[in-house]
């Protein structure tokens, strides 16, 4: 494993972190408690040192299943938690033109939501608090800051971000600039590039930690998935890849893989997918939706290769791809 510095807070965490979405067990299938323990074993084992969650995962599901197996272990490694509070009365999405940061982060909900984790996990203190959303009219408020501030001093937790919005992650940049955050969680991966610039280049300026999220593009990436794949009741994947987006998606993904086949026919889509993300100088950590052993292997391998030089990722532009699937059925 080989580890990278986490910003300004200075710590070393491995450059693939745990993402524990899955291990909730409500988003993206089905999922077994043991095998779910079992794989965090593993992934400490091997030298993951980084895991992401949410209060909004299973409904505290996955921060359970966490602090349950750092229980297990005596807490005898540094293992460096980072987890979310979703905006009040909403799971972790809020429309991007709200501006009143008082509906949906208030001073005592926040403290409540600190408090949560903390018992969920087992912790004195909380490594890292994320906002589990973002838009641009919450820049004017102070409140917000204020209190975690005053949390951290408390010593209920150590660093605190904002996890970026998917369709406008540029609203957390003047927060970056202005150095009211420790980091940001952004998604980065061969389709979504445009946040590289918009930012990931401006933490890396400012010295703030990026957590690059949706390296696979929800699976995609993978090489997986085909015009037949169909996703069960309850996982998200069933509306994302909704309607045309799934066809529209797997011919892409072909391109991708022809151009890998050519070009590095050594390494598989799993590890030039995550290499992409590895490779931007200003990536802290990119985390990885795991469910069980067999993925976490898969994703480790990445770490036995050499990141792509300046003219390899400029090659890889190419497969960018701008589009709102979240909200929107490409009509390609």
């Amino acid at each position: 494993m080989r580890y990278r510095t986490f910003g300004r807070m200075g710590w070393q965490v491995s450059e693939i972190g745990f993402g524990a979405w899955a291990i909730g067990g409500d988003a993206w299938g089905k999922v077994d408690d043991a095998e779910s323990v079992a794989t965090l074993h593993e992934a400490l084992d091997s030298g993951v040192n980084f895991i992401d969650s949410a209060q909004a995962y299973g409904d505290g599901h996955s921060e359970e299943l966490i602090g349950r197996v750092l229980a297990e272990r005596g807490r005898q490694d540094r293992v460096y938690v980072a987890t979310k509070i979703p905006p009040e009365g909403k799971l972790w999405w809020v429309d991007p033109d709200f501006d009143d940061i008082e509906q949906f982060y208030p001073s005592s909900y926040l403290r409540e939501r600190v408090e949560l984790s903390l018992r969920r996990l087992g912790t004195e203190a909380i490594d890292l608090m994320q906002l589990h959303t973002w838009t641009s009219g919450f820049n004017k408020y102070d409140e917000w800051y204020q209190t975690l501030e005053k949390l951290r001093e408390e010593g209920k937790l150590l660093a605190f971000g904002i996890s970026a919005s998917e369709k406008r992650p540029e609203d957390v940049t003047p927060l970056v600039e202005a150095g009211r955050i420790d980091s940001v969680q952004v998604i980065y991966n061969l389709f979504e590039q445009r946040t590289a610039k918009s930012v990931i280049e401006p933490c890396g300026k400012n010295n703030v930690a990026t957590i690059i999220r949706v390296p696979l593009d929800e699976g995609s990436l993978t090489g997986k998935f085909t015009e037949k794949t169909r996703f069960g009741k309850g996982d998200f994947r069933r509306h994302f890849f909704r309607g045309n987006n799934l066809k529209a998606t797997v011919e892409r993904v072909e391109e991708i893989r022809r151009f890998k086949d050519e070009r590095y026919p050594e390494i598989t889509m799993v590890e030039l997918a995550l290499l992409f993300c590895l490779s931007h100088p200003a990536s802290s950590t990119v985390i990885v939706g795991i469910k069980n052993k067999e993925q976490l292997r898969s994703n480790l391998k990445v770490t036995a290769h050499d990141l792509f030089t300046p003219e390899q990722l400029e090659e890889l532009k190419q497969f960018e791809w701008e589009r709102e699937f979240w909200t929107e059925e490409v009509n390609e």
